[in-house]
């Protein structure tokens, strides 16, 4: 493990902590607020963050072998969260909270075993442009931001609804 692999690990506990934190203080009626340009439920955005930590984790593995990123678009991202909200439409909170406990744990402990050269090592990658971007990059755009980013708009959801967390 190195610092930098550290770090990230260490950031992205953090914001999964924050997370599991304000959705466990939800109640029923806020678990179901729909978050405004994106329509999904909060509950269903708070399990969407638990459920992508092994895909984003797993697409950093292949930046890690040298393997470009092909046919990963904002347009298959958009789909894979639309099914997903479709199947876990009903998700519960603690269903939500355990996996979110489970896989970021997970993610944390893969991004602690890397070393400088794994997060530096880049390969091309569809989702921007197939610009030459590191696993480093990749950890901090997505498994690392995921739950800051969504937090940031379940809050801002809850204020929209005259709610507050």
């Amino acid at each position: 493990m190195s610092r930098r692999s550290e770090v990230l690990a260490v950031r992205l506990e953090a914001g999964a902590r924050a997370l599991a934190e304000a959705a466990a203080a939800l109640t029923d009626a806020e678990w179901k607020v729909r978050i405004p340009r994106d329509g999904r439920p909060i509950g269903v955005v708070v399990h969407h963050v638990a459920s992508v930590y092994p895909l984003e984790i797993q697409l950093a593995q292949g930046i890690l072998k040298g393997d470009p990123q092909v046919g990963v678009t904002w347009d298959v991202v958009a789909d894979i969260n639309a099914k997903h909200a479709g199947e876990f439409s009903g998700v519960t909170k603690e269903q939500a909270l355990e996996l979110l406990r489970r896989n970021s744990k997970a993610a944390a402990d893969a991004i602690r075993a890397l070393n400088d050269e794994d997060l530096d090592r880049a390969v091309s990658q569809s989702l921007y442009g197939d610009a030459p971007l590191t696993a480093g990059f990749w950890l901090e755009d997505h498994p690392v931001r995921h739950s800051y980013h969504h937090l940031a708009r379940i809050k801002a959801a809850l204020q929209a609804a005259a709610v507050e967390i």
